[in-house]
C-alpha cells in the first residue's frame, strides 16, 4: 500500500535509543518532520546518511523540521551508535514489533527484514508532503531534502 502525497502520515509510537516513547503525533502542531528510515545501524551507506544529516542540521531547523531516523536495529545497538556518531537527533527503534511501522510506510523488505532508503517529509497538521525511496545501495540526496523542505 502507498501513501499518498497530501494524504494523512501514519501515526506510532516507538522508543528512542534511549528508551524514550516517541509518537509523531506529538509533534503535530509543533514541527514539521522528516522521517529517515535506513536498513542497518553501523553499515557504511546508513552511516554516511546519517552523518550528512548530522553535519548539515542547521538546513532541517531553518525549516523548523524534526528528523527522526528509523531502523529495525534494537534500542541498545542504536544508542552505542548515535553516541558513537553523535547524532543530535531520535534514533528510533522499530524492532518489534518486527517493523510495524516500515510496514505502514511501504518500506520494510521482507527477505532482509530492515526497511530500505525511504523518506518522508510531514508537515504540522501530520500530511504527507514528500516522499521519496531509494533501495539498499542507493545513498539519498541532501539536495533532495533541501528542496522539499524549502517547498513546505
Amino acid at each position: 500500500m502507498a501513501l499518498e502525497i497530501g494524504g494523512a502520515a501514519p501515526d506510532f509510537a516507538l522508543k528512542s535509543e534511549h528508551g524514550e516513547v516517541v509518537r509523531l503525533s506529538d509533534l503535530r502542531g509543533e514541527k514539521n518532520v522528516a522521517l529517515v528510515f535506513y536498513p542497518f545501524a553501523f553499515s557504511g551507506i546508513c552511516t554516511g546518511e546519517l552523518c550528512e544529516i548530522r553535519d548539515n542540521l542547521a538546513a532541517f531547523d531553518e525549516g523548523s523540521v524534526q528528523v527522526l531516523a528509523i531502523s529495525c536495529d534494537p534500542m541498545y545497538a542504536l544508542r552505542t551508535w548515535a553516541e558513537a556518531e553523535k547524532y543530535p537527533f531520535p534514533l528510533l527503534s522499530d524492532f518489534w514489533p518486527h517493523g510495524e511501522v516500515a510496514k505502514a510506510y511501504g518500506v520494510f523488505n521482507e527477505s532482509t527484514g530492515s526497511s530500505v532508503r525511504g523518506t518522508f517529509l510531514i508537515d504540522r497538521d501530520g500530511v504527507l508532503r514528500w516522499s521519496i525511496v531509494n533501495g539498499m545501495g542507493e545513498a539519498r540526496s541532501l539536495a533532495g531534502y533541501r528542496e522539499a523542505i524549502a517547498a513546505l
